[in-house]
């Protein structure tokens, strides 16, 4: 699947079916997320990998709206560690740039996955981090619910013409 066609076809996947996810995937999918830009190459992003069924569960409760965890095969929760910023603030968009290269690669090798946000909201991010017991300075970003599709879900084309100005607004 080239890179266009991933991301037209990306869809967001809440169902999975019962088969395992690889060790080799999860690498893949990390290494696709560590390859995101980010401000001044700071790459403040760190990986929770979660595969224990009850850890899944808990995080499923942790915001309203993880409910796919409570039956994904794995669940990745991305954190950003906070300690040595040299520009605060930035780690929100990185974390984006990663979330986004981790979902179109599950995508172009076969499985499914779905964002779920949990910054900024801090009672969110206080429950995902007693959860996964990250100390205070790593910063609870999204849960990503991951797996192989249990339904495939058709492309869409979401682009607005009229969305978009030329040269100016």
């Amino acid at each position: 699947m080239d890179a266009l066609d991933a991301i037209m076809t990306r869809r967001s996947i809440r169902q999975f079916s019962n088969e395992p996810v690889t060790e080799t995937e999860i690498d893949a999918l990390l290494r696709a997320a560590m390859a995101a830009p980010s401000a001044s190459n700071e790459r403040p992003w760190r990986f929770v990998v979660v595969r224990q069924r009850d850890t899944l569960d808990r995080l499923a409760k942790a915001t309203p709206f993880a409910k796919p965890l409570e039956r994904a095969p794995v669940g990745i929760v991305v954190c950003a560690d906070r300690r040595e910023a040299k520009y605060p603030g930035f780690w929100v968009i990185d974390c984006a740039a990663a979330i986004e290269n981790a979902l179109l690669a599950a995508h172009a090798i076969g499985l499914g996955g779905v964002w779920m946000g949990v910054h900024p909201i801090a009672p969110f991010a206080y429950a995902v981090r007693r959860v996964i017991g990250a100390p205070r300075h790593i910063a609870p970003h999204s849960l990503l619910a991951i797996g192989r599709p249990a339904t495939q879900a058709p492309p869409v084309d979401r682009y607005e013409t009229d969305w978009v100005r030329q040269e100016r607004w």
